[in-house]
């Protein structure tokens, strides 16, 4: 599928005219794209695969770090420059013109819109069924994973399950999260029926029925219905399709852990659901390299291109991984040396685990990993202790922890923990999935999804309150649209 988004480039910029900058500023569909557009299958084809497209811009998964890791205790933005608008989230003072909150707003929408008018046009189009009937449920999951992500953001959102002109965008107000949800639910529920469990490898990075089913699980975490996310997550665990990528046996060694982030290992048994990037000067490029360099680190770190220095690891990550523990020193960095200064040492944290040779500035071959099966695994354990099984749950929590110190997943090791409570087992998940999944955009949803977020944070001296686990909604959007209502987000005294 990668190699098709080069095409995507040049057919979306004629024909996907609605996709604006604005949810309520919906360009309407020009003559052109009514008249020449939706009226093949190839034409269908290349409208979803458009879709999965538009997941790799900045404001969707390239800046997601700015909602998922800045807030938490992992990271936090870089002290120079023009920060204010990542600083805002690193330390709970979001104002409601921040530029990432609007941009991300805008693009989420662009989208479900997309999305949705595959899924109102698709009908009218003469193709195999079979095809149309996968593309539907495409659709509904990538719909389905936007919309998880704007109510984790924005809590109350607009709901909106049709293509739909400038005017009727003016009669959307916030539906409750709890009615986001439930449309979340059935339209995963109807994936993870029907869909494929995999594709043949050009056709890598779709979304299968474990993916559907392992998102399913995630959004039952979150609403705490404990019995039907072990269901679900168990399902993808016993279906065998996937696995934990194995560390070469006989020494203590972390290669398989590194190969789950090798450019030339993508969408292998570990990758559940993957955000496809491809370099080469196709414009399908990751930045995460040039992004999470060190600034003005030159060539040392990232051999091509620019050094944003964004996403600075806190010491308090370095510190959370236990001595021994190989997933650190692969994950994160505590600075280089600097050939331009004859191998003097620069301390300057950056994330390495993303370190892909670009093509050129911004366009490396790193997948962004949504969902991993490490991450099915640890909510698999997770689901388990909440339903009382324990100790059940210690032996999933080890598979990966074993793995990370360097041992093989099925093999007892000195690193094993085990426990009867399930009080304790909270905190060694919450360790477990912190260390396994650095980096990786879950730590701040996962404190959020468990309630400790408010604690966690302000016993390491963040000023916060519960109002500020969710962002303000965009003042744009309150301007052009009445019928939406600012979110209470309180700045705590410090």
């Amino acid at each position: 599928m990668k190699l098709k988004y080069t095409i995507l480039n040049f057919v979306l910029t004629i024909f996907l005219l609605w996709s604006c900058s604005d949810f309520l500023e919906l360009n309407p569909l020009t003559d052109l794209s009514e008249n020449d557009f939706y009226k093949t299958a190839d034409d269908i084809t290349s409208a979803v695969n458009g879709i999965y497209s538009g997941l790799q811009e900045s404001d969707i998964y390239g800046n997601w770090y700015v909602f998922a890791e800045i807030p938490s205790d992992n990271t936090r933005n870089q002290l120079s420059g023009s920060v204010t608008s990542q600083n805002e989230f690193d330390q709970f003072y979001i104002d409601t013109q921040n530029s990432y909150i609007s941009s991300f707003w805008a693009a989420a929408y662009n989208v479900i819109n997309r999305a949705n008018t595959v899924l109102g046009r698709i009908d009218g189009i003469d193709m195999n069924e079979a095809l149309a009937t996968q593309y539907k449920l495409e659709c509904k999951f990538i719909r389905s994973l936007m919309y998880f992500n704007l109510v984790r953001v924005y809590g109350d959102v607009p709901l909106v399950l049709k293509e739909i002109t400038i005017s009727e965008a003016y009669d959307y107000s916030r539906d409750l999260k709890e009615n986001i949800y439930n449309q979340i639910i059935a339209d995963l529920k109807e994936a993870a029926q029907n869909l494929s469990d995999s594709y043949p490898p050009e056709e890598s990075g779709r979304a299968t029925k474990g993916a559907a089913k392992a998102l399913l699980g995630e959004i039952y975490l979150t609403l705490h219905r404990y019995e039907e996310a072990e269901l679900v997550l168990g399902e993808v665990i016993n279906s065998g399709i996937y696995a934990l990528l194995e560390n070469t046996a006989g020494s203590l060694n972390i290669d398989g852990y590194k190969s789950v982030f090798s450019p030339v290992n993508h969408n292998s048994r570990e990758g559940v659901f993957e955000i496809q990037y491809l370099k080469g000067g196709y414009g399908e490029g990751s930045n995460f390299a040039n992004n999470f360099a060190p600034e003005n680190s030159g060539t040392n770190v990232v051999a091509v291109g620019s050094t944003g220095g964004n996403n600075i690891p806190e010491m308090d990550i370095y510190n959370a991984f236990e001595e021994g523990d190989l997933r650190r020193d692969f994950s994160m960095a505590l600075g280089y040396y600097d050939n331009r200064k004859d191998g003097e040492w620069v301390d300057s944290r950056y994330i390495s685990k993303f370190m892909d040779v670009p093509y050129q500035n911004n366009d490396a071959s790193n997948n962004y990993p949504v969902i991993r099966y490490s991450d099915v695994v640890l909510m698999y354990a997770e689901a388990l202790n909440m339903n009382g099984k324990t100790a059940q749950a210690c032996n999933y929590l080890n598979m990966t922890r074993r793995r990370g110190f360097g041992y093989q997943t099925t093999e007892s090791s000195p690193v094993d923990l085990y426990t009867a409570s399930k009080e304790e087992f909270i905190l060694l998940i919450e360790q477990e999935r912190r260390v396994e999944l650095a980096f990786e955009n879950h730590r701040w949803f996962d404190l959020i999804r468990t309630g400790r977020a408010v604690e966690v944070m302000k016993s390491k001296g963040f000023s916060l309150n519960e109002t500020n686990l969710i962002c303000p909604i965009p003042q744009k959007q309150i301007d052009v649209n009445p019928k939406l209502t600012q979110n209470d987000y309180r700045i705590e005294p410090k």
